[in-house]
């Protein structure tokens, strides 16, 4: 357990909304992340994830489009709720 909070410890994460409203983390290397139903539980999973560390979690104004690229989250279009709903 000791080793994971040290390399914890090394990731920063970004929380932001994306096009669609949805709350997204993801840690600045792309390995880590999610999707949240609100602000308060993204910023836990990245307080969290980071050990702990209030100053490795940043709070994105505006919209926040992770890279697909490199990112670990695969944002499919079927995954937002509103959509879901109209089906």
């Amino acid at each position: 357990m000791g080793d994971y909070l040290e390399s914890a410890s090394h990731f920063r994460f970004r929380v932001g909304r994306d096009r669609l409203g949805r709350w997204v983390v993801e840690d600045d290397r792309g390995l880590r992340g999610g999707l949240f139903i609100s602000r308060a539980e993204a910023v836990k999973f990245a307080l969290f994830e980071s050990g702990n560390r209030p100053q490795a979690v940043t709070v994105v104004e505006g919209v926040f489009e992770p890279d697909p690229k490199r990112s670990a989250l695969r944002l499919a279009p079927w995954s937002h709720p509103k959509r879901n709903a109209a089906a």
